[in-house]
């Protein structure tokens, strides 16, 4: 009988200890995001990638309007500095490039309505390495736009966790 196969017996009896050590160590999904205010204005220019990637991240946030108009937001989002910057990481011996570097920084900070300060000016930046060669120039264009749209996606990430912090 299989109850009677030691090994067999343990199986269950093992699954069940990794879920009550998994319950007990405080593992949560994330769950869906709250804000503390219900209407936004983000002061992206429009054609920002960096705000066009944390609005597709925002619209994702219940209850949540995104306005144009200052006047009718709870809480006003001012872009400080939205940068990208790529420069030369290391060169061969014969000055050919060899890696590069990307930086992407987002200054911010976070208004109310009446014009008090919700959240002090904040930046945040990644930096990311990225090995390059002439003859694949091709193939590292589409790597690098890769890299910059999950750096996009990370930082927006970032933001809204710490827009979610914010106490009413």
């Amino acid at each position: 009988m299989w109850w009677s196969e030691p090994r067999l017996a343990r199986r269950p009896v093992l699954a069940l200890a990794g879920l009550g050590l998994l319950a007990g160590c405080g593992f949560r999904l994330r769950g869906a995001t709250s804000l503390p205010f219900r209407s936004l204005r983000l002061g992206f220019d429009p054609l920002s990638p960096m705000g066009q990637e944390l609005r597709r991240q925002l619209a994702a946030v219940p209850d949540l309007r995104l306005v144009d108009d200052p006047r009718q937001a709870e809480a006003v989002f001012e872009v400080l500095e939205d940068g990208f910057q790529r420069g030369v990481g290391s060169r061969t011996s014969a000055g050919q490039i060899r890696e590069l570097t990307l930086q992407l920084r987002l200054r911010f900070r976070l208004r109310r309505s009446d014009g008090e300060l919700w959240l002090d000016e904040t930046q945040l930046s990644l930096n990311q390495a990225m090995s390059y060669n002439e003859t694949a120039s091709l193939a590292k264009e589409s790597e690098e736009a890769q890299l910059l749209r999950s750096m996009r996606e990370d930082i927006a990430a970032q933001v809204i966790r710490r827009l979610a912090a914010l106490q009413r």
